[in-house]
């Protein structure tokens, strides 16, 4: 037989540890299928070791998985499962490197200024480590994104209790710039040949200052280049704030310090200043000689007080208290411990964060525990519109009702790196005043913006054949779905003025005979879809990159209470797949719990749903019918294991994620011992159907055994494997029964 390979990613936090118990049953369940399913290493600690394998011992190397995995996204066999992985801001990722180092790793420190070299080269490595790294790696593919039909029916048979009602008299809002922002700068082309540029600072004083030596363009590329005048950013920051404190609301900030590594945490940081600006004022010199980096967050500022004598760094403190008085009140992470909007850069990520809020009933948490009306600060106009529409909506009708709502799939541009913006290597700082231009192999400037020094320059690609494909993609699905399908286009913001052309052309290049698909702007769209939304209609939103992102969070949160059980099919480009299996934003808390009282709470039913269509594409490209049963029998059992209520408790002492994965199991075995296309599958699965059943009561009750303690497994970001292992597999007798399949 022929042996298929299933590529499943080993990642981070609560989905790396349901992987443990997960992967040996799908691995069991599968090898007699001709699929192999074997795991590659794209977790945040496994990306800082394969950057400096020169300095580990020979049992300490591992390969670059992600590099590996980017060449076979190439290939057209390819099939990948893509659990969500961390998206490390700087802080998280200091922690992981200082969890290495305890564990013997000679893993250098990350270099907050780089004076030396030796300084540069390391922070360029850890630089590929950082933020989006793997997402751009591996999307080879534009996305397809939507909650499976079991999912979907499942939720309106029982509704989640989430949703909030929002006050009569709720005066939250969205508030962004309105000048000064990325939106408002921005300026695009299309490039009719290939071709070579060069970024570069033309300073005021006539010097210039090579940023980028090459840049590589393709012909029909669309390049962006924007700026962030960061005093404008900072007076927005002030305002908004003023008015909070005057209105009596909360202010919260909503950026994406992951995925937009060096633009965003920069924008949160100059937030923090201004928010604490008397007391890092009067004590600028201390500051600066604490290494403070205002970026990293309050949480920096907090800790490197530490350091300090105790007068002095209770007199600091003081003045920082006096900030909270004079200044208006900041939302809440966890007022019980007195975590702000302001403490960590990855604590409030716009897609995930902004859904929250308008499923609290546009409130969020205060100093006392309670919910409050909120400002939600979003500084760039690109996206803020579409969540101050929704804010409208609510405000006018109340929130959504989740038993009767319509549902909105997404066609996402992704690939090739398309529209990656303020994450990478096209994203700087203005050292000064002057210009930041893209400049021809001919000296031709061909795109220009104005600088002051502190802001932020960024450009973009965005390569034809993904946009063409795209295109495609969506008339597909239009088609498949019989729903409306719209582009989510702003005419008045450069970049989509210039997709809007392409997206002409190449609609006109398909049969689109029967299908309603539109062109809308931003606001347009969204007041649609919510329109439809609450008629119980569907729609397929076709949209760029980013917004892809903030849109697959913000329905699924509404519409069934999480984003974690999306399913994101990626047609590779080559004619491979990769099958993505939802958000992760809520997986460290779910650690937490899980270290602290030994339940583990992170729902697989993503992982689930990604593993069907990962064994039909391996049906359709190879013919293996083992495989389309495989994907048929376990698509019965999700369905069982929804009507029968088998997702992990939130409760200690409840069925949790180990014990979800056994009823995966048992009713997968049902499913393969009932299925009478195949007499030697349902031969050997229905003893193993009968063995489960029958010990049923015994492996829950091992498995509930292993709950209610402390766990030790050795690490937060690089647990020890045999200790994990250990506590995500506490059942003997149900891997006795795996493991002899």
């Amino acid at each position: 037989m022929t042996t298929h390979t299933i590529i499943y990613t080993e990642v981070d936090e609560a989905p790396a540890l349901a992987t443990y118990s997960l992967l040996p049953i799908l691995q069991a369940y599968t090898a007699m299928s001709g699929v192999t399913i074997e795991k590659k290493d794209i977790s945040l600690a496994g990306r800082i070791i394969a950057a400096f394998p020169e300095r580990l011992k020979p049992e300490q190397c591992q390969s670059d998985d992600l590099t590996e995995l980017g060449q076979l996204c190439l290939l057209p066999h390819t099939n990948i499962i893509k659990l969500p992985n961390i998206s490390a801001s700087i802080p998280q990722l200091k922690d992981a490197i200082t969890e290495l180092q305890g564990q013997g790793y000679d893993i250098p420190d990350y270099p907050d200024d780089t004076i030396s070299e030796a300084d540069k080269e390391v922070q360029a490595r850890y630089s590929k480590v950082l933020g989006s790294a793997v997402n751009p790696v591996l999307r080879e593919g534009n996305s397809d994104r939507r909650a499976p039909a079991a999912v979907k029916r499942f939720g309106q048979k029982n509704p989640h209790r989430l949703m909030k009602p929002w006050p009569s008299d709720s005066k939250s809002r969205v508030a962004h710039m309105d000048n000064g922002d990325f939106y408002g700068s921005e300026k695009s082309m299309t490039f009719d040949k290939d071709c070579r540029v060069r970024i570069e600072f033309a300073g005021a004083d006539g010097q210039t200052q090579v940023l980028k030596k090459e840049l590589p363009l393709l012909a029909g590329e669309v390049v962006d280049t924007a700026v962030m005048n960061v005093a404008k950013l900072r007076a927005f920051f002030a305002t908004e704030m003023a008015a909070a404190k005057k209105e009596g609301l909360l202010f919260s900030l909503h950026l994406k310090a992951t995925m937009m590594k060096i633009s965003d945490p920069i924008m949160f940081g100059h937030c923090v200043s201004v928010y604490y600006e008397d007391a890092l004022t009067r004590h600028a010199e201390v500051m600066k000689g604490l290494g403070i980096n205002v970026n990293n967050g309050f949480a920096d500022i907090e800790a490197r007080l530490e350091k300090l004598p105790e007068a002095q760094k209770e007199a600091i403190k003081s003045d920082i208290t006096a900030c909270y008085g004079k200044n208006c009140r900041l939302a809440m992470v966890d007022s019980r411990h007195g975590i702000t909007n302001l403490h960590v850069p990855n604590n409030i990520i716009v897609d995930a964060s902004m859904p929250v809020f308008i499923r609290d009933g546009g409130r969020m948490w205060g100093t006392d525990d309670e919910l409050h009306d909120t400002i939600a600060a979003i500084p760039d106009r690109c996206y803020a519109t579409i969540y101050q529409e929704v804010v409208k909506d609510c405000q006018k009708n109340g929130a959504f009702d989740p038993a009767t709502m319509g549902s909105v799939a997404n066609v996402g541009l992704m690939a090739q790196k398309a529209e990656e913006y303020g994450s990478h290597d096209k994203t700087f700082v203005a050292p000064g005043q002057g210009s930041i231009r893209l400049v021809s192999e001919d000296g031709n400037v061909l795109l220009e913006q104005a600088v002051e020094t502190g802001d932020i320059f960024r450009c973009c690609q965005t390569k034809d054949e993904p946009i063409k494909d795209w295109v495609k993609l969506a008339v597909n699905r239009a088609r498949e779905a019989g729903t409306p399908a719209i582009f989510w286009l702003d005419e008045k913001r450069a970049h989509d003025r210039e997709l809007m052309a392409k997206v002409e052309k190449y609609l006109s290049e398909q049969d689109t005979t029967g299908l309603d698909i539109r062109i809308m702007g931003l606001v347009e769209a969204m007041g649609f879809s919510l329109e439809r939304i609450r008629k119980g209609e569907d729609t397929i939103s076709v949209t760029g990159n980013v917004l892809r992102d903030y849109l697959t969070d913000l329905f699924p949160i509404l519409e069934i209470g999480t984003s974690a059980k999306m399913l994101s099919i990626v047609p590779l480009m080559n004619g491979g797949g990769l099958f993505e299996t939802g958000a992760g934003g809520s997986a460290p808390k779910h650690v937490e719990q899980f270290l602290r009282e030994g339940h583990l709470r992170w729902d697989s039913l993503g992982e689930f749903c990604a593993l069907v269509p990962s064994f039909e594409h391996i049906y359709k490209t190879f013919g293996n019918e083992k495989a389309r049963l495989i994907a048929k029998t376990l698509d019965q059992a999700i369905g069982k294991f929804l009507e029968k209520g088998k997702s992990p408790s939130r409760k200690v002492g409840e069925l949790d994620t180990r014990g979800s994965h056994f009823y995966l199991a048992l009713y997968w075995a049902e499913s393969l011992a009932a299925q009478t296309e195949d007499s030697e599958l349902a031969g050997r699965f229905a003893g193993v159907a009968k063995d489960l059943l029958e010990n049923e009561g015994k492996i829950v009750a091992e498995l509930k055994a292993a709950q209610g303690s402390p766990m030790d497994i050795g690490g937060y970001f690089h647990p020890d494997k045999e200790k994990t292992a250990a506590a995500m597999r506490p059942s003997a007798t149900l891997n006795a029964i795996v493991d002899a399949i």
